[in-house]
């Protein structure tokens, strides 16, 4: 298939774009933010970096009410630099200002920014995205950043005698931390949960995923039957990362996440914990990417150039596209965007359509074809002229002879027997190329066989280009050794055969 029509990465359905700035709009710390640069008005004194002065952060933490929580002033900070981050607030430094870390006084000046109208104006729901995705990531660039508890050993030849860091004295080079593989770290984090969102189901209707799940998706090798101990330790691991970087990323509205149980560490005398008891996995941290963090993400991976579709992207491209990239997509993805594709279509000339697209004697020629058996699976009787009108074509005729008698059509002619062959061979075909040799075609295979006395007598000369390649694969899917020996033989006749 060509590069521009297979996806990277599976379609998922997102919400629409005002549901989407709903959702930005109402973010714990975007709506502090907001509140904060209302507060700021005309102006305000801020400090080096346009940070709130002592005073200032006191004032902030009543005007949002959080005096009375212990994480209230840290909360404030993070909602006022993502403010100015974003351009909810402007930062005016004076002109004669020289500022330090280690001083307090002011040195500029705040003022309600010019993104604050397009934010809270009831303007373009893509306006509030655009900034809400620019604060999503600067959040996610200080998710990846060490906390100063983990800078210690960096730090602590930059404290002086008065107990202040001299910045110029950090040595980071003691540090064991690097910026890219932390981002990496949260990046493959955020992709994971992306897949299971487009992949599986009762994620995609909001169901939650158990921290150490996601974590040893991150860890485990795709080969690895059993973890050894050393693995589960890296998943313990990854698992108290995530914890810290999801507290941080979850304000924003990107995540829904119930953190890991304090009490677990504690329980541990300050160890990382085992590996969870099934009773006991929410108490390990539970998380999914919301509505909105669908869409971030996605935005994220379309930015880093990867192909990442919604639901819907297809509806006006042609059958040929649809069919060869909805058969890379999950059933129920595959079945949304066929609705969406026929729903702005005439039915019986989309029908046509299909049909054409789905003729072919390349590789991919099977899988088209069943997506195509889903797709007009969807378009009722008006679809039933354009499949008589197939009833004769050797690619089709089984096709639609399958259609027609599930939809109580009468006077539809009997295929002949190598119709029905070659429909068998592209049947498998298909399966061969979309999920490999599972054991669901293990038993498909071994009911053929046993439903057909001479399958094999019958099936090698069957002109279809995957012949040989179905019946190897027959040999090693049937579990009887004799029929497995017989299926192998089909296969050397099949490709004398066309030689």
């Amino acid at each position: 298939m060509s590069g521009d029509v297979r996806p990277t990465m599976p379609p998922v359905r997102l919400n629409s774009e005002a549901e989407l700035a709903k959702d930005a709009l109402a973010a714990p710390l975007f709506a502090r933010a907001a509140r904060l640069a209302r507060w700021a008005g005309s102006g305000i004194r801020v400090g080096a970096g346009g940070e709130l002065l002592d005073s200032q952060l006191k004032e902030a933490t009543g005007h949002l009410d959080l005096t009375e929580d212990e994480q209230g002033p840290a909360q404030v900070a993070e909602a006022w630099n993502l403010a100015v981050d974003v351009g909810l607030v402007d930062i005016t430094e004076d002109e004669d200002a020289e500022p330090t870390l280690e001083s307090d006084d002011p040195v500029g000046t705040a003022t309600q920014g010019a993104e604050l109208d397009r934010w809270t104006g009831g303007g373009d729901p893509a306006e509030v995205l655009d900034i809400w995705q620019g604060g999503l990531e600067s959040v996610l660039a200080d998710a990846a950043t060490p906390s100063i508890e983990d800078l210690v050993g960096g730090l602590e030849g930059a404290l002086g005698e008065d107990g202040k860091i001299d910045p110029n004295a950090i040595d980071l080079s003691s540090v064991d931390w690097d910026p890219d593989d932390e981002g990496d770290f949260l990046d493959s984090a955020l992709g994971n949960l992306y897949l299971l969102s487009a992949t599986d189901l009762s994620v995609a209707e909001g169901g939650m995923v158990p921290l150490p799940v996601l974590a040893a998706s991150m860890i485990v090798p795709d080969d690895m039957e059993e973890p050894t101990d050393e693995v589960l330790e890296e998943v313990s691991e990854a698992m108290m990362r995530l914890d810290d970087q999801f507290r941080i990323i979850t304000p924003t509205g990107l995540l829904e996440y119930q953190p890991v149980d304090e009490a677990l560490t504690q329980e541990s005398e300050g160890e990382l914990p085992e590996e969870p008891e099934d009773e006991d996995v929410s108490r390990y941290g539970m998380v999914r990417l919301t509505p909105l963090g669908l869409y971030g993400v996605r935005e994220r991976l379309r930015d880093a150039g990867i192909d990442a579709p919604a639901v819907g992207d297809l509806a006006e491209r042609d059958a040929h596209s649809l069919l060869g990239a909805a058969i890379t997509f999950p059933e129920d993805s595959a079945r949304a965007e066929f609705e969406r594709w026929l729903a702005v279509r005439n039915i019986p000339e989309a029908a046509g359509e299909l049909l054409v697209a789905a003729r072919g004697r390349d590789s991919e020629g099977p899988s088209r074809r069943l997506a195509c058996q889903q797709a007009l699976s969807l378009a009722g009787a008006e679809a039933e002229p354009a499949l008589r009108e197939v009833l004769e074509d050797r690619d089709l005729g089984g096709l639609a002879r399958v259609w027609l008698a599930e939809n109580g059509a009468t006077d539809v002619p009997a295929p002949d027997e190598e119709m029905v062959f070659w429909l068998t061979v592209d049947t498998l075909a298909a399966q061969l190329f979309l999920v490999g040799e599972v054991e669901e075609l293990r038993e498909l295979v071994s009911s053929l066989v046993d439903q057909h006395t001479g399958f094999f007598d019958r099936a090698w000369r069957i002109d279809h280009p995957a012949t040989a390649e179905v019946l190897e694969a027959m040999g090693r899917l049937h579990p009887d050794k004799q029929v497995a020996k017989d299926a192998r033989k089909a296969a050397f006749k099949a490709r004398s055969h066309t030689s």
